[in-house]
This record gives structure tokens, sequence and C-alpha cells, in this order.
């Protein structure tokens, strides 16, 4: 088969799979957006639908005043006994904790919570035994990853952690994942920070607790010599037997906005390797231990090819997939077909609030986004439009604001808490048309004017809500936003094109 990376694009971060009955099953880190925990299914490992979320109800998660980049980092998703299991951590809050369902097409339990330190969680289950591991200090105060047996219906420690695994002296050793494969344990673990010089690297022991030995070819993924490659920070990876037999790994890599640019702004995506045991009992990633944007694989093995051109984005808010920001008020937001009304409160955009916000994911670097307001459901207080929004402190929208006739329409870029204004017009009538097209380079963000044209009101590289330059682990969301001081405060109607 042929198939294109990223398998899931868009900020879709710290990929974690298992396989129960005919799919496959994967999960995603979502930091400070609620709902969180995103949750996919798929049947050929390519072709990836979004089925839900596993945190879906404020009971299981308050992200109330959570920081750009806190909140919930690095599931495992693991299955066992007909039971699905997510262990997670609550970086801003309680820990390391669990949920579980035995529908994975309903709710999940409230967490359970894992007095053990440290971060990015992950489960083994053997024996009736559940082992418990993650990066940090030990019970001992060795620094690495370590490892302990827990109740698993209680999430009780039974015995004291211990660090299996210093890695292989790369930093910020994380994301370990173990598994029985023959004789062997084998220990999944990244290194070198989630950035340019990510790793993945592999280890083994016939033993859980250890000893374990290196791989003699580590880090076995990295895409850390590919200059000039799109494809970069590959790591963070997780793996699965398929039906057939053969392996595959899901790591997270991120695309750069051109192959001599160092800027990333949709996130950190899933990709997908072909993997391959050795006669030494260690495992080969693709064809050179690197992440590639295309791969075509048979029953001989795999070789990199050009990957498929990658489609234009229409971007659209979708309730099943709608991103809001830390604790949502579910009574400010209503969804009517292609209408979503937004109710807002005195919360910001620029606020680490909870400001009404629904957004999805920008996937792909060419997306539109469209959205017509009904003038005549502003209020003499309410602020609002579509923005493309990194985080509090760098976004770029285009603001609404009542007028006495019709609207004013505002292009304003925020960077670094900086507000840049730039063009401005009035609209009159009762609607008025905003878009946003993106490159990969680039926004220009556009209304529509009284001569029925599109005019530019701002525009500014992508590199200024990239990575690079806010920070943080997310990416670019596009969302419709609603401010409001005023007190008889009434829902604006934006309609979605």
């Amino acid at each position: 088969m042929k198939y294109t990376n990223p398998v899931i694009r868009g900020f879709y971060p710290d990929p974690s799979i298992c396989r129960a009955g005919d799919y496959y099953y994967l999960v995603c880190s979502s930091f400070q957006y609620f709902p969180a925990l995103p949750l996919f299914r798929s049947k050929n490992l390519t072709d990836w639908e979004q089925i839900g979320h596993c945190i879906t109800r404020k009971s299981q998660l308050d992200l109330n005043g959570v920081e750009p980049s806190g909140g919930i980092f690095a599931p495992t998703i693991r299955y066992n006994s007909g039971r699905f299991y997510v262990v997670v951590t609550n970086t801003s809050g309680s820990g390391n904790f669990y949920v579980y369902t035995d529908d994975i097409m309903g709710e999940w339990s409230e967490p359970v919570s894992v007095v053990r330190g440290g971060i990015d969680p992950s489960l083994l289950f053997e024996d009736g035994k559940t082992y418990f591991m993650s990066n940090g200090e030990d019970d001992f105060g060795e620094n690495g990853i370590s490892l302990c047996e827990i109740d698993i219906d209680t999430g009780k420690v039974l015995t004291p952690a211990k660090c299996i695994c210093k890695g292989t002296g790369g930093r910020f050793i994380e994301a370990p994942h173990l598994y029985h494969i023959g004789d062997y344990y084998y220990l999944l673990a990244a290194e070198g920070g989630t950035e340019y010089g990510h790793t993945e690297c592999m280890f083994r022991s016939r033993e859980p607790y250890g000893p374990y030995e290196s791989c003699p070819h580590n880090p076995i993924l990295t895409n850390r010599n590919l200059g000039g490659y799109i494809a970069q920070g590959a790591g963070h990876a997780d793996i699965i037997e398929d039906e057939n037999g053969q392996w595959w790994m899901v790591n997270l890599a991120f695309r750069q906005i051109h192959m001599w640019r160092q800027f990333h702004h949709l996130g950190r995506e899933v990709f997908l390797e072909p993997i391959y045991w050795t006669e030494d009992g260690w495992l080969k990633v693709g064809t050179d231990g690197t992440s590639r944007l295309g791969y075509e694989v048979n029953e001989k093995g795999c070789t990199v090819c050009d990957p498929d051109e990658y489609p234009a984005e229409k971007w659209r808010v979708r309730p099943e997939t709608a991103c809001y920001i830390r604790r949502p008020d579910y009574s400010n937001y209503r969804f009517e077909n292609n209408d979503i009304y937004l109710s807002g409160t005195e919360e910001r955009l620029s606020s680490r609030g909870n400001v009404t916000f629904a957004g999805d994911r920008q996937r792909e670097f060419v997306c539109t986004a469209e959205t017509d307001i009904d003038i005549n459901t502003l209020g003499e207080n309410t602020r609002c439009g579509l923005t493309a929004y990194m985080n509090e402190s760098s976004h770029y929208d285009l603001i609404v604001e009542k007028a006495p006739e019709g609207c004013t329409v505002k292009g304003i870029v925020t960077i670094g808490w900086a507000e840049l204004k730039m063009g401005e017009i009035d609209v009159k009538g009762d609607t008025v048309s905003l878009k946003i097209s993106a490159e990969a380079q680039s926004y220009r963000l556009q209304a529509l004017n009284s001569q029925g044209e599109w005019q530019v009101l701002a525009a500014m590289e992508s590199k200024y809500i990239s990575t690079e330059v806010c920070e943080g682990f997310t990416g670019v969301i596009i969302g419709i936003f609603c401010e409001d001081s005023g007190e008889n405060i009434k829902p604006v109607k934006f309609t979605l094109k």
C-alpha cells in the first residue's frame, strides 16, 4: 500500500495506539483545550475518524485558569479484558490518573488517581498484574523511567517505583511504553526534547525491572539530521502489530512551513511508520530510521516515495470536533446546522479565562475559513469575530463591533501581547462576511466591503504564531469568538460557509 504522512493532520500530538476487534484506536494530547483527549479509530491505520473524546465532563477535568500548553499531557491507551484504559497527566492539577470504559463509543469513567510523580504515564497488563511507568524521579531519588505495580481497580500503588532506564544520555527522557514480545520486555522512550532534536530509543530486558540494554543502533527514529526536509521532530512513539503480522509505529512529527524555514504552526501531528524486526531482535524503522512523508509498503518491505499533494482545507467548526478554551460554559453556545450562536462574557480572547470561543484545528497549510455574522444580533458592547489562534498572547483576528449604521470590522494582529491594528472598514446592511486565507508562510484576513469585494484588513507571516516564536506544544486553532460586557446579552449569530 502507498500512503502519505501525516495520517492525522493538525494539532494532534503524542499519539498512542491499541487494537481491539476490527479496529485500531488512538488518542492524543489536548493541553488546555476541552473536551480533552481526542479519540480516533481506523480499520487500516491510514484512514482515521474521530469518534469523540475521553474526557467530556467538568467533573472529570477542570482546566479553569490553566496556562497555555498546560493541562493534559501525553496519554497512553490500552485494551485489557474487554476494557479500554487511558492513562494521562494533568500537569496543571491532579497529576497522573486514568479513565476507562467498556463501551468505546460511550462515556468514560471518572478519573482514578495514581499517586506517582513524573509525566507521560503508561500501562502494561500482564498475568493479572498492572505495571505503571512514567518519567521523573523514582522512590529512591533516581531519575529516569520508573516502574511500579498498581491496583487497576483503585489506582493504589502496590510496590515502590524503581528507575529501570536512564536512556542513552539524551536530554528529557520521556514517553515510556513497555511491551512483552517474545522473550523480552521492550521499552520505547523519547529523548532530545519534542523539537528538532527529538529521537526515539529502544531498550530490552528479560525482566520488567531490568537491567535494560540499549539498542545498538539507537536512536531507532529521528529526523534531526534531515536538513531541508519538511517533516521534523519525529519521536514519542507507540507500536502495534496488524492482523497480517506487520508491525507499525505511530509517532509525532511536524511539518515546517518551508524546507529551509524552521517554523511550524500546525502543531505536532500523527505519523505512521512501517517497522521491521531484525535478526538480533531489535526494531528497524522505515528504510533508514527516519520519519518520511510518503511510503509504499508491501510484503517485502518499504520504500520512501513522494507524498500525495495535500488538499486545500475548507475549515468549519463541527460540534463533534469543536475545541473550547479551558472550561466552557455550554449555555453560551448553540449549534443549529450551519449556524452557531455565541453569547459573550467579559472574558477576552487575550485573557487566561474561559472566553466564548468555538474552534477547530487548522489541518493544512492552505486553508480558507469563512463566516457571516448577523449584524442585527450584535449588542452595544459586543466584540466578536474570526481568529487564527495560537494562544492568548498571539493570534490574528478579524474583529466586529456594532456601529450606528451596521458595524466596523478591524484587522488586528496580536504578537506577544502587542496589538498591531491594521485595516478597518465600515459595513452597512444586515450581514458582515469575514474570511481568513492561509498559506504555509502567511495569513490574509479579509472582509467583504460595500462594493462586494474581499478587502484585506491584515496580513502577516505565519511564523509569528509558530511554536518557535510562541513556544508551547499546541498548534493553530481557527475559531469564532464573542466577548460582551453588556447587561442584557443576547446571542450573536454566526453562519459558517
